[in-house]
């Protein structure tokens, strides 16, 4: 059959269960990005001022609630490598931010640790 017949948006002139064989099974992929009302309350429990999205404090709790997500998913798909590269970056960068916090204010840094706690 020519694509025309399908419309003009037709990608391929076959049906799709020809091309990959009655065996085609699709599963629903569950959202592993941080909600808006969770990074809204983060930001809130975090801020050191009214109106603060970008002090280390907020970037490290909201990359902090990424984490703890993250890892969730990757406890179900294990074999998700791309995903799991996502997660050892962002353990990275909040590792630098956490350093930069403690170089710059020893005491806010043992504040933010014990509230996340992050360390053991």
């Amino acid at each position: 059959m020519p694509a025309a017949q399908f419309g003009e948006k037709a990608l391929c002139a076959f049906p799709l269960s020809l091309l990959l064989g009655s065996r085609v099974t699709f599963r629903k992929v569950e959202n592993i990005m941080i909600q808006k009302e969770k990074k809204t309350q983060v930001i809130l429990d975090n801020a050191t001022h009214e109106g603060d999205t970008g002090s280390p404090e907020v970037q490290i709790a909201i990359l902090t609630a990424r984490i703890n997500e993250l890892t969730e998913h990757l406890r179900t798909h294990k074999h998700d490598n791309h995903s799991r590269r996502g997660l050892l970056m962002m353990v990275g960068k909040r590792r630098n931010m956490l350093d930069y916090l403690a170089k710059k204010d020893i005491n806010r840094y043992r504040a933010l640790i014990a509230k996340l706690g992050i360390r053991k």
